[in-house]
């Protein structure tokens, strides 16, 4: 188990985070009607392994999340939204 306040600590708690903003992509895909995240992609024009990615919470840099809240055609708050409300401050 991680050290309290640990860096190996601080990276658990960020993949956690990672995951999280990753099922939240996937969940506004999905309530826009695209069960395909394969024909979500190809429609906005994202490439279909990257996107896999960013659904699985992986290589999420800012300008990539910017990008993919876009192509959802939604907000940063309306992503952002409840679900994140407790999350942890970093």
């Amino acid at each position: 188990m991680a050290k309290k306040g640990s860096r190996t600590e601080k990276i658990d708690v960020w993949e956690g985070e990672y995951k999280k903003l990753g099922n939240r992509i996937k969940t506004i895909r999905i309530a826009q009607g695209f069960t395909s995240a394969e024909a979500f992609s190809n429609e906005r024009g994202l490439s279909r392994a990257q996107y896999a990615k960013y659904e699985n919470g992986k290589n999420l840099q800012y300008s990539n999340l910017l990008y993919v809240v876009e192509a959802l055609n939604v907000s940063l708050m309306e992503f952002f939204g409840d679900d994140f409300k407790d999350s942890p401050k970093v």
